[in-house]
C-alpha cells in the first residue's frame, strides 16, 4: 500500500483523516482497513515496535514471547486476513497440561487442545510488523510517539488536533483529523481522555472496564539445546497452573521457527501480578524464579532471567461490545478488552471500530 494506492471510495463517502492511536493488534487492524477504504491514516505508537502484547523481546539466546503465547482463529474475517501473510503464520502443538498443585504435579494429562494454537514466526510480533509494513512505507506509522493530549483544532474546531512527543522531534501538534481511534489498554484510554477533558460518553463506558497487570519472567539454559540434547525438566511444553504465583508457563523452543535453545516463558497470575505490581523487578524475579523450580523441577540456575511487567494484561471484565463509538464527537476506542483478553477478540474490535467509522 504506497501513498495513492489506497481502494477507490464510494462516490457517496468522503475521504478522511484519522488518527489511530496505539499499534497492538486492535490498532494496525483498524488502520488497515480504513487506508484499504481510501482513508488517510495516520497510526501513533509511544513504543519502537508496533505489536502491543504481541511482543517478541529478543535475546542473545533467542527469542521469548513475553505477552500474548499465542492466538485462535474463529472468526472468518480474522482467517481471511491471515491468508493475506501465507506461511508466516504455523500451528503449535503445545502438549498443554493442567497443574494442579502447589508442588507442580501434573494431575490431568496432556490436554488436546479444543482448537489449534497459532503462532507467528520468528516470533510473535511478526504478524503485525507485516500488516503494518504498508503504514510504515507510507509514512503513516510515527513509532516512538506518545500522544499527550486531544483538543479540537484550532484553525476547524470540527476536526481534531493531537500533542505528541516523541524522540529528536521532541513535542509537536498533529492536526486535521476528521476522527480519532483510541486503540489502548482501557485504564490508558480513560486517562488520555481525561487529561484532555474529552470524550465523556467513552469515558463513562470505559470505566466499566476491569484489566489486571502481569509480570512475566524470562529464563534461558543454553546448556540445553534441541534436538541434539534432550530439553530440560518436565516432557510438556505448555501448563497452566494453579500455584499461587504462576498461572502460565511455556517452553519457547517448542514454538515452530524459534532457536533450539531451551527458554521458558513463566506468566505470573492476575492476583499475585497485582499483589506485587510495584515490588523491584529483582525481589519479582527471584520469588518467580522460585516457584518455576517448585512446579517444573529444573533446579539449574539459568544464565539468562529477566522480568518484564504489563501493567495492563489480561481483562478481567470487558466491556460487552466490539468497540465504543461517539459519533457527535467522533471519537472512538477500541481493544481486545472490549470483548476478552484474546488477539482475535482485538482483532474483531478494530475491525468493526473502523466500519463504524467507514
Amino acid at each position: 500500500m504506497k501513498k495513492n494506492a489506497s481502494l477507490p471510495l464510494p462516490e457517496s463517502a468522503a475521504r478522511r483523516r484519522i488518527a489511530v492511536i496505539g499499534a497492538g493488534i486492535a490498532g494496525i487492524a483498524c488502520a488497515r482497513t480504513l487506508a484499504q477504504a481510501g482513508h488517510q491514516v495516520t497510526v501513533f505508537e509511544k513504543s519502537r515496535e508496533v505489536g502491543g502484547r504481541m511482543a517478541t523481546r529478543d535475546s542473545e539466546f533467542g527469542g521469548f514471547d513475553h505477552g500474548t503465547q499465542y492466538f485462535t482463529v474463529r472468526d472468518a474475517r480474522f482467517e481471511k486476513a491471515l491468508a493475506t501473510v501465507p506461511g508466516l503464520v504455523r500451528p503449535w502443538s503445545a502438549n498443554t497440561v493442567r497443574i494442579l498443585d502447589e508442588l507442580g504435579r501434573v494431575v490431568a494429562s496432556a490436554l488436546p487442545p479444543k482448537e489449534a494454537h497459532w503462532v507467528p514466526t520468528p516470533g510473535m510480533n511478526a504478524l503485525l510488523r507485516q500488516w503494518a509494513q504498508p503504514l510504515a512505507a507510507a509514512g503513516c506509522l510515527l513509532l516512538e510517539t506518545e500522544v499527550l493530549r486531544l483538543e479540537r483544532d484550532k484553525l476547524h474546531p470540527e476536526q481534531w488536533q493531537l500533542q505528541t512527543e516523541g524522540p529528536g522531534a521532541g513535542s509537536r501538534v498533529h492536526s486535521g483529523f476528521d476522527d480519532v481511534v483510541l486503540a489502548l489498554p482501557s485504564p490508558q484510554a480513560h486517562a488520555l481522555l481525561l487529561s484532555s477533558q474529552q470524550g465523556k460518553p467513552l469515558m463513562e463506558a470505559l470505566s466499566k472496564v476491569s484489566v489486571a497487570p502481569c509480570w512475566t519472567l524470562m529464563l534461558a539454559f543454553p546448556q540445553a539445546m534441541q534436538p541434539t540434547m534432550a530439553h530440560l525438566g518436565p516432557h510438556w511444553n505448555a501448563a497452566r497452573s494453579t500455584h499461587h504465583r504462576i498461572a502460565w508457563l511455556a517452553r519457547e523452543s517448542s514454538k515452530p521457527g524459534r532457536s533450539p535453545i531451551e527458554r521458558w516463558t513463566v506468566q505470573a497470575s492476575p492476583d499475585w501480578s497485582q499483589r506485587h505490581l510495584e515490588d523491584d523487578a529483582e525481589r519479582v524475579k527471584a520469588k518467580l524464579l522460585k516457584a518455576f523450580t517448585e512446579v517444573t523441577g529444573i533446579r539449574a540456575a539459568p544464565p539468562h532471567a529477566v522480568v518484564h511487567r504489563w501493567r495492563h494484561a489480561q481483562t478481567l471484565q470487558p466491556l460487552g461490545k466490539t468497540h465504543v463509538w461517539d459519533a457527535k464527537s467522533r471519537i472512538g476506542a477500541c481493544g481486545d478488552w472490549c470483548l476478552g483478553h484474546r488477539v482475535e477478540e482485538g482483532f474483531v474490535s478494530g475491525l468493526e471500530m473502523a466500519l463504524a467509522i467507514a
